[in-house]
This record gives structure tokens, sequence and C-alpha cells, in this order.
């Protein structure tokens, strides 16, 4: 359909400004004591403030306090749909993968204050965040195995507070198939190191390798079972937690039968839920459809994609996940695409994976998603578009109670950290307000649907 945001993208834009400052009566925001009142439960509990943000970043920062929910409540699913106190809850929310990174950093803790604020400001209510990294990176949390920094915990636990404090849900993910953060390629190289004689052929050895799997284990337990050093909340307790992610965007090219995966992610999702049966939990995928389920192979971008050891719908039926995820990436997956054939794609993508997790009877949140602006010719209303249509496909398929049940763009940052965050997608609310209004007003409409 035609996106619904065209006609109103103008008009929105035009009166940004006044809906920030009027947001008191609509969206959630921080007061400016020390003592905060924790939306999550009613209690009031320490927080720390940062350096000041810049003009810039502070442009969409929130001025009340609005809590998701008034009762201590974890987010369940029913259905085709997430729960909150009996109720459908919608999501519209965004990646911020950096707040444990930088938040361990007292010259850039604000910044995770900041971006948090922005989001809150245009009515985000779930933010999708690393809670892993692994080896000698810039503030790694785990060094070697069983070996955490506990600055760099700290860091997190400052991340979930504001979280909560602001009234925003976190996904947290666990691990990232990819080497940036470590990854599992650290893993590997950890065994390598460790281990005398261990078969260890490729990184995806990860999957496989027992003591490999204990070390990711031992790094689940600790943590799910972490108590937060400013709330005293233990993770597996903390509703302000939406849900654990297994692994960021799982692949096991070794093994194109997608067997290999498959086994981890039982025996993985299994071992989670042994632990934590509070929480939802995901896989990470990014959708892509494998050889078992080869008729859904002309909605990949192309037949490379059926050979990576993952299946959309195959890696959801597993009984321990709760919901499946999404990620959509044209720019990067069809570059050789036009503007309109990469939307072409878009519809197909999503339409696609609407329809079949509504045969999985579970919610579906098209995790990440976003547009390059390092694409040659860009400009903010590509974006805009894209994120239009992804916006009115969940809203539709909510509407009719569906099984859309929201989105995170990839990804936020402020204007402090943009040149350290910048991978082409990301960009700053203030920086971009037809963006940011296309968002709030994509909140608001997902918040009104009952």
């Amino acid at each position: 359909m035609v996106s619904t945001f065209g006609t109103l993208r103008q008009q929105f834009a035009l009166v940004f400004m006044l809906l920030i400052t009027a947001s008191s009566t609509q969206w959630r925001a921080c007061r400016a004591q020390q003592q905060q009142l924790d939306p999550f439960s009613g209690k009031s509990y320490a927080t720390t403030t940062g350096a000041a943000a810049t003009a810039s970043d502070q442009l969409y920062a929130t001025t009340g306090s609005e809590a998701i929910s008034a009762s201590y409540s974890f987010v369940q699913t029913r259905g085709k749909q997430f729960a909150l106190n009996g109720q459908p809850m919608y999501v519209n929310g965004a990646n911020i993968y950096w707040l444990m990174v930088y938040g361990a950093n007292p010259y850039t803790k604000y910044a995770v204050t900041d971006v948090l604020q922005q989001a809150a400001g245009v009515g985000l209510n779930v933010v999708r965040t690393w809670a892993f990294n692994d080896g000698n990176d810039y503030n790694a949390l785990q060094t070697s195995p069983g070996v955490f920094n506990e600055n760099v915990f700290q860091g997190l636990d400052f991340a979930i507070s504001e979280a909560k404090r602001l009234g925003i849900r976190l996904i947290l993910s666990l691990v990232n198939n990819n080497p940036s953060f470590g990854g599992k390629q650290q893993y590997v190289q950890w065994a390598r190191q460790y281990q005398t004689g261990a078969n260890l052929p490729n990184e995806d050895a990860f999957y496989t390798d027992p003591t490999i799997i204990s070390w990711y284990q031992n790094m689940v337990k600790t943590v799910l079972t972490r108590v937060n050093t400013v709330t005293g909340v233990a993770y597996r307790n903390e509703p302000a937690i939406f849900a654990w992610e297994l692994i960021n965007e799982p692949r096991c090219i070794s093994d194109p039968t997608g067997n290999i995966l498959q086994t981890w992610i039982l025996d993985m999702a299994s071992y989670v839920k042994s632990l934590d049966s509070n929480h939802l939990l995901e896989v990470g995928l990014e959708g892509f459809y494998g050889s078992q389920t080869f008729s859904r192979a002309t909605v990949n971008p192309d037949s490379y994609f059926t050979q990576l050891g993952t299946d959309f719908i195959r890696n959801n039926q597993v009984w321990a996940i709760d919901f499946t995820t999404v990620h959509s990436y044209p720019d990067l997956w069809m570059p050789q695409l036009s503007e309109p054939e990469m939307l072409a794609f878009m519809q197909n993508w999503v339409t696609a994976h609407i329809q079949d997790t509504g045969y999985l009877q579970k919610p579906v949140l098209f995790s990440e998603f976003g547009k390059s602006s390092w694409t040659p010719g860009f400009y903010e209303g590509e974006r805009d578009n894209f994120m239009s249509l992804v916006y009115d496909a969940i809203y539709n398929s909510a509407m009719n109670q569906g099984p859309g049940a929201g989105a995170l763009v990839w990804q936020l940052t402020t204007a402090s950290l943009l040149s350290n965050t910048q991978d082409g997608f990301a960009f700053v609310l203030s920086q971009n307000p037809s963006t940011a209004a296309i968002m709030q007003s994509q909140s608001y409409r997902m918040a009104q649907i009952t």
C-alpha cells in the first residue's frame, strides 16, 4: 500500500519540536532529581548523572516521567502477539549496540543517558544492545574464558538502570557471529590457545566443540545471574530486560544442511530457559530461508543465502524460542539494485516473514533494518521511505491481529559519538527531524492498537 506517512511527513517535521516540548502528557522522560522513580515497580533508586550533553544531543531529550507499565511485569507472548499485564504490547524501537562499552567509560557515560532520553522522546519502548565484548578490544567484557571486567559489567548495569528509569526495555544479545566485539571467532581462538590437539577446523567449531560450548554457557550464566550494582536486581529477575538473544546473526556455512546450528539452538535455548523462566528468548536470526524450506528460497536476496546453515522456519520452531526476528539490509545484500527495486524486494521480504511467522503462531520482530547513508546519492527521504514501508506493513499486520509486532531500526547514536559509531546506518535523531517524526508517529499509532 502507499505509505500513510507520505502525506504527513512535512507536517510531522514542522511540529516535531512542539510535540517534544509538550511530551509530559504523552511520552516518558527523566526527572532532574538524584532519586528517581522506578517505572517498573514504583520504587525509587539512586541514579548517576553524567557530563552535560551537547546542545544537539539535548534537543530531543525528554523532560517528564512515564512508565511502560504500572506494575512490575515481564513481557510475555500470547499466540502471535507480545503481551504485558494481559494486554497486547507492540514494539517500536532501535538498536544502540554500544551502551555497555561507552557506559563503562566515565567520559562517555553521559551518552548512554542522552541517547536513551532521545529514544524515549520519540516513544521508543524497546532497545537492542550488546551484552558481550569478548577478547582484548576496547572495554572488553570477557577478556578470557570466564574472566570478566567488572568495570565493563558496571557499564551494562548503568545502561539497564537508565533504560529502566526511562521506561525502555532492552533486548540483550549474548555473543556475535561476526568477529566484531570478539564473536565466535574469539571463542575458537581461545580454544586453539588453551586446548592441545583440539579439532577446530574453522569458526563453526563454536557450535560443536564441548569446551567452547561450556565457555559460552558459563558466559550466559554469568550474565543472567548477575546482580545489577545500580538497581540491586538480578538480571534474570529484571523486567526492564525484554528478551535474551542467543547470538547476533548466526551462520554455519560449513554445514548448509542446517543440522549443526539447529542442534545448537535447541540445546542453548533449553539451557537459557533452565536458568531464566521469566524472560522471552529469540535466536538472533537474519531471516534467510535454507534447504529445509527450499520453496521459500526465492524470497532470499539470492541463492547464496540458502547455503548459510540457517533456516527461518526450522530454527524458529524450537520450543524455547518465543518470537522470530528478521534483519533487512538490501543496500548490503543487493547493492546493484535501483532504489525502486530495493523497495520492491523489501515489500516481499517483510510480507513473506509476516506470513510465515503467522504459520509459526509467534510474534515477529524486525529487529534490524536500515538505510545506508553511504549509498551514492543518499538523502534522508530515502531512509524515510524505506522505514515507512516497514512500519506500514507492521502496523497493518498488528491492526488485523497478525504477527507483526514491531521493528528496531539500526542504529541510533548521539552527535558526540557519531564519528565513533558511524557504519553508514547510524543517525542522530536531532539531526534528522523528518526521520524522527516518522518514528514518533509509528510509536504513537502502535501504542493505540488494542
